[in-house]
């Protein structure tokens, strides 16, 4: 880390992580965009799943290690690393028990999704490659996780954008 950023005040340190957050998303958009354009929008999905189950194991694994998550912390170790995800800083989530072995996660308000509803496009289909990336950020975090879609887009949009169930196999103490 620079110096010039250990220096910044805890207002400029916020600012920043949340540019940080949004130029990482649009950093995923122009290389997809870029990859339907060279390609085909299957071949696009096909890559952005492969990159997005690559991304979800690095972000999962620095999230542990940075924040002392135990190794097999289950679903409370989830919880916490989805705090500390970059979609965190920009996107409204929400997470809920449903009881000690499940977890309900839910993108309330998705920067992506809710761009593209304010210009009139289409949701973009985002499950396929959702399912990739929270099933390997999940069992990155704790192998015993076992990750459901409730609801993503294509799917119809209700009060979250999209939602998922996770269910620690195991049970016994998380």
């Amino acid at each position: 880390m620079t110096d010039y950023i250990k220096k910044l005040s805890r207002e400029d340190l916020l600012k920043l992580a949340e540019v940080y957050a949004k130029n990482w998303l649009a950093h995923d958009g122009s290389w997809f965009l870029a990859a339907e354009e060279t390609f085909d929008m299957e071949t696009a999905m096909d890559l952005d799943t492969k990159s997005w189950a690559r991304f979800a194991e690095v972000e999962a694994r620095r999230i542990k290690k940075e924040f002392d998550l135990p190794e097999e912390g289950g679903l409370k170790a989830l919880a916490k690393a989805f705090e500390y995800r970059l979609y965190a800083a920009i996107n409204k989530q929400q997470v809920e028990w449903e009881d000690e072995n499940t977890l309900i996660f839910k993108m309330i308000d998705c920067r992506v999704q809710s761009a593209r509803n304010r210009k009139g496009f289409p949701l973009f289909p985002c499950k396929s490659v959702g399912i990739v990336e929270f099933t390997t950020f999940a069992k990155t975090i704790d192998s015993r996780i076992k990750t459901e879609v409730i609801s993503c887009p294509p799917d119809e949009v209700k009060d979250f954008y999209c939602g998922w169930k996770f269910v620690l196999e195991e049970s016994g103490e998380e």
